[in-house]
């Protein structure tokens, strides 16, 4: 398959682009014509009817100059966090305004890594993702170092990425880097030779990774690697390519030097796993028979359709559906509490703000995620 069919058969994409592609190495400041490629490129995306989400790197190289910070000097954790947030306002108004000329506005997204790992900051975080998307603004993502600690961090935004990608079920994920891709030794060695495909990350393929890089960023080409391991189990593709080109992902769609990762399955089938892994529900919702009809195929269960709930359980919990019989026939994510579930069980959707107060959406559980057993799957 070409790069063109490639990019053109994934209908969300996933972009990470470093420091290095963003930042003048010399003065710390932005630079604009690449900001403005990338969106460009994101543009075209878009009018062929597909998804971008952005992660950008750039916060604290950013906000080193504005503190007065060297662009080597070593920073310990609390100067680290301190430029992020010195940073990042320029970094965000530095993509708004390259989205802009197109149409678009962009919108900030901090995550840390409990939003991808806690179920109910996951769910809170992809149906946020969701939302950006459905209303046409691309989501900007970076990490949240402010506030992160050395223990608790994704520690580069190319883990960072291969985690979004997770989260919002992308089909690709696109690393631009300072180089074009994996070589069997250091690219600046004579002789050394690219790697075009990659069906999985062996650990002959980890021990290429060879040492990190110098520049503004703190990935290397291991993180990379490690990242695509997490995106391919996510059945998310990822391609390593140059991001120095005048529009990265037009290059790369005419055939431009990269490194591609398969993947292993799609992200329907890890998520189904991921579900389906739960050792021990936290409840079962029993359902009516319309209700039971309408999640067998492929509906989001509503609160009308609930005739009971058992079990103290969290949002983001998972749960399973039982039909009128009282047999579980799916597993599902809950999308609000126990308690709350009890409180609203029958209503209608319309109705569950004025008997909670507010409201989390109007399904319990959404059809994205809900595995029907064996049996039951169509």
């Amino acid at each position: 398959m070409t790069a063109a069919a490639r990019l053109a058969a994934a209908r969300r994409i996933v972009i990470k682009i470093g420091s290095a592609q963003l930042i003048d190495a010399q003065t710390g400041a932005p630079r604009a014509d690449r900001f403005a490629a990338v969106a460009a490129d994101i543009a075209d995306l878009r009018a062929r009817g597909q998804e971008a989400v952005l992660v950008s790197s750039g916060a604290v190289a950013l906000g080193r100059p504005r503190l007065g910070l060297g662009p080597r000097q070593r920073l310990s954790l609390e100067h680290k966090q301190a430029a992020a947030a010195a940073g990042q306002a320029l970094l965000i108004q530095m993509w708004d305004q390259a989205f802009a000329v197109h149409g678009y506005p962009a919108a900030q997204a901090l995550l840390s890594p409990a939003d991808t790992e806690a179920r109910a900051r996951w769910l809170n975080a992809r149906n946020t993702l969701e939302a950006l998307l459905s209303f046409g603004a691309v989501p900007v993502i970076n990490e949240n170092d402010t506030v992160a600690t050395q223990e608790l961090r994704f520690g580069d935004n190319d883990r960072l990425a291969a985690r979004t990608a997770q989260l919002c079920s992308a089909r690709l994920l696109v690393i631009l880097s300072d180089v074009d891709g994996l070589y069997d030794r250091d690219p600046a060695e004579p002789g050394a030779r690219h790697i075009p495909e990659i069906a999985s990350v062996s650990p002959e393929i980890e021990a290429l990774a060879g040492p990190p890089r110098p520049g503004a960023g703190t990935g290397g080409m291991a993180s990379k690697i490690a990242a695509a391991r997490i995106a391919m189990a996510a059945g998310c593709a990822v391609v390593i390519t140059s991001g120095a080109a005048a529009r990265p992902l037009d290059a790369l769609r005419e055939g431009a030097r990269a490194s591609w990762f398969a993947a292993h399955g799609s992200p329907e089938t890890a998520r189904r796993a991921w579900i389906q892994g739960a050792l021990s529900p936290a409840g079962t919702l029993h359902l009516d028979a319309g209700a039971r009809r309408a999640v067998a195929a492929g509906r989001s269960l509503l609160p009308a359709g609930v005739t009971r709930v058992e079990g103290a359980f969290r949002r983001g919990d998972t749960v399973r559906l039982a039909g009128p019989e009282g047999r579980g026939f799916a597993t599902g994510i809950a999308g609000y509490d126990g308690e709350e579930a009890r409180r609203i069980a029958g209503l209608a959707s319309g109705a569950v703000e004025a008997a909670l107060g507010y409201r989390r959406g109007a399904a319990l559980v959404h059809a994205g995620d809900i595995v029907l057993d064996g049996e039951e799957a169509p």
